[in-house]
């Protein structure tokens, strides 16, 4: 994504009203093979954001997606054209039938393997230890667009952060913007949610403690405004603790099953968080 043009909007006056810190990244799209991205945000002040793309993409594309808890932070989403992705892949979750697409970060083994199953057409990890910058995925696969915001790491000997060495992953499917948080362990900046753009439905590690205090994350997903938002990476009852912080705007839903068929014209109008009923159980 650090690929794509970072570009002040002052012909059209934009820039003068965007109240940021520094530069605001408006993600204009380059005009040579880059991905063209349905989700990123031109940001003022949220939650008054405009979203746009240069052109038209042809992800952008009505169809049903399903996403599956799988099991800890691992989510398995199956695309309108058969794309199966596992989301933090360690093998143990999501691993059958086999994924055409894994993402993982490095924050424990949980959340990664370092032998994935070669059959596994596509991975991507959430870090490049040889490059500070993190790593930097864009990539089309059929009819989903998979890019990444890099976030710190938190070394578990320290409270120290290490800079992009985890990541955000996105995926952009069928005029869906789909977003999970992997084990993030700090705030977003301004920068981050440009970068991020809309998500309508986001996954969010609900431990209270090993990634984020239930308020910090709380506060992220309230920003983000999700239409759905999906909690991963339970502790105890902390999906109580969570859903208690989101308040009243937020409808809750407790499924029978680990499963939801998402279109983008149905999406609930009310925010929801949805809770697999695996998650219900242990909650």
């Amino acid at each position: 994504m650090r690929r794509l043009v970072t570009a002040l909007l002052t012909a059209s006056g934009l820039a003068a009203a965007l109240p940021l810190g520094s530069a605001i990244s408006a993600m204009a799209q380059d005009t040579g093979d880059e991905p063209v991205s349905q989700c990123l945000a031109i940001a003022q002040a949220l939650p008054r954001v405009m979203f746009a793309s240069a052109s038209a993409s042809p992800l952008a594309v009505d169809g049903d997606v399903t996403i599956s808890f799988a099991g800890h932070s691992t989510y398995r989403i199956e695309t309108p054209a058969g794309v199966t992705i596992a989301t933090d892949f360690s093998g143990v979750y999501g691993h059958t039938p086999t994924p055409r697409v894994v993402t993982m970060n490095r924050a424990h083994s949980t959340h990664f393997t370092l032998n994935p199953d070669p059959a596994i057409e596509h991975v991507f990890p959430g870090w490049d230890s040889g490059n500070p910058e993190g790593a930097d995925h864009d990539t089309v696969i059929d009819d989903v667009y998979v890019r990444n915001v890099t976030t710190d790491i938190r070394r578990w000997d320290t409270t120290a952060l290490t800079a992009n060495q985890n990541s955000i992953f996105i995926f952009e499917v069928a005029g869906l913007c789909i977003g999970h948080l992997g084990h993030l362990h700090h705030k977003l900046t301004d920068d981050h949610f440009a970068q991020i753009g809309r998500l309508d439905i986001v996954m969010v590690p609900v431990d209270g403690g090993l990634t984020m205090a239930h308020t910090g994350m709380a506060e992220i997903t309230t920003r983000l405004r999700s239409s759905i938002v999906l909690p991963m990476h339970l502790r105890g009852n902390s999906i109580d603790r969570f859903i208690a912080l989101m308040g009243t705007d937020w409808a809750v839903d407790f499924l029978d099953a680990d499963s939801i068929t998402v279109n983008v014209r149905d999406l609930p109008e009310r925010p929801t968080i949805i809770v697999p009923a695996s998650l219900a159980r242990r909650g």
